[in-house]
């Protein structure tokens, strides 16, 4: 190992590990809230789950947004310009925020067509109206929180984020089990409880990320409607793409959980613990996702192309064989980790088949997703887009669909994973070649 691998590898780490724990909270955090959701039944089980695909698109939204902040503010930095960047970081976070109010707006107004559209009965329907009213403004305080964890992160700050993911996380813990289930003659809200704690966390964390946020100098008052023209242009550039590739896997979701209803209650109820499971098993991919752009950003700037190429090589190499050797242990687990989650039977076979499939592909799926987070951050968000189009559209959904048509929830296991392991291969190929091709203009 030679010395700037050595360095590379420490300073990886030091800017990854931050958010690997605090996407481990985050995302435990919601998986033990279904877990505890499906002590309900499995009827409040299967409403959440139809949820999940429309959160998915709120959440792409406010990632789209978020990779455009990192990725400007960071080029900015890069560039030494540090004026530009309060300027920056002002108007996406206050921008964005307005624009996240907007789009729950919508959300709420359409609820009914749109969980109708998902395969939702009437009996689900009711259940899930009275849970997608807190969970919106809990998807609100989210995008805002998401805003703010952008700025830190943008300026190299891991630390913060992190520490706030994992308070939220155990705020939420907490408060999961008193608001869903009740103490004493309160029998609790049941599943709106699991939003309300979700809302409250958030909002706790906001205050804290905005007591800390004070003592940084990196807001400006002055210049902003200039900056508005300068960097709309710029912004729409980078978050337009960023966005619709973000906006793809919640489409793919819906359309999924579609294909999923078709076999089944229980088998839309075993497919959302297993979606929650999917994104808890992927949190460094995740936390590399959220570190190394900003990193990537200000190589860009600064045109160092060598370092970029040595960043990526370990962070696919770190990402490939976490992910097999978490795959490969998860799959052997499979029964009692799908006793752990669930209590009904049906589910839980359902469930475990589902993770022994699914789980090692992830080792390919998260190459995939670390080439759309670079290709970001790299000035090429089209390219992103295309890719994160062919995952899911040319690789994931077809296979999952005729694995559903062939063998029914078995096919919809093994088809998913086939779906993960050629994306991957595919993305992995296209991004080293363009790769090559711009280090070789670059000399």
């Amino acid at each position: 190992m030679t010395e700037s691998t050595s360095s590379l590898r420490r300073q990886l780490w030091q800017q990854t590990w931050p958010m690997a724990i605090g996407v481990l909270a985050l995302l435990g955090f919601q998986l033990v809230d279904s877990a505890f959701i499906a002590r309900l039944g499995t009827q409040p089980l299967a409403a959440q789950s139809f949820t999940f695909p429309l959160s998915f698109l709120i959440i792409g939204v406010q990632v789209g947004m978020g990779i455009a902040i990192a990725a400007l503010i960071s080029r900015t930095l890069g560039a030494d310009d540090m004026a530009r960047a309060r300027r920056l970081g002002t108007l996406v976070l206050f921008g964005g925020s307005a624009l996240m109010a907007v789009l729950m707006l919508i959300m709420w107004l359409a609820q009914t067509p749109l969980f109708t559209l998902l395969g939702a009965d009437t009996p689900t329907r009711a259940l899930i109206r009275a849970y997608w009213g807190p969970q919106l403004l809990a998807n609100w305080l989210g995008a805002v929180l998401y805003f703010g964890y952008s700025l830190f992160r943008a300026h190299g700050d891991t630390r913060l984020p992190g520490k706030l993911m994992v308070v939220t996380s155990l705020l939420n813990l907490g408060l999961d089990p008193l608001l869903i289930f009740g103490v004493g003659d309160w029998s609790g809200w049941g599943l709106p409880g699991a939003a309300w704690a979700t809302a409250i966390a958030f909002a706790i964390g906001i205050w804290l990320l905005v007591r800390r946020l004070r003592s940084h100098d990196w807001l400006a008052r002055h210049g902003l409607r200039r900056e508005v023209r300068e960097s709309s242009g710029p912004f729409v550039t980078i978050a337009g793409p960023a966005m619709v590739s973000q906006l793809m896997p919640p489409l793919s979701a819906m359309l999924a959980t579609w294909v999923v209803a078709g076999l089944g209650e229980t088998a839309v109820a075993a497919w959302g613990l297993a979606s929650r499971l999917e994104t808890l098993s992927l949190m460094v991919v995740l936390a590399l996702t959220m570190s190394l752009p900003p990193w990537l950003g200000r190589c860009y700037g600064a045109g160092d192309w060598p370092r970029i190429e040595a960043l990526m090589m370990l962070a696919a190499r770190t990402a490939a064989i976490w992910q097999l050797g978490l795959g490969i242990v998860m799959a052997v687990a499979a029964p009692w980790v799908a006793v752990a989650l669930s209590g009904n039977p049906e589910i839980r076979d359902e469930l475990a088949m589902l993770i022994r499939w699914l789980l090692p592909s992830y080792s390919l799926l998260g190459l995939c997703m670390l080439v759309v987070s670079a290709s970001n951050a790299l000035g090429w968000p089209m390219r992103a887009m295309l890719l994160s189009f062919m995952r899911l559209f040319v690789c994931y959904l077809p296979c999952l669909a005729l694995g559903a048509w062939l063998a029914g929830v078995f096919g919809v296991a093994w088809g998913a994973a086939l779906g993960n392991v050629l994306a991957g291969g595919l993305a992995w190929g296209i991004f080293r070649r363009s790769l090559k091709r711009r280090m070789a203009t670059a000399e």
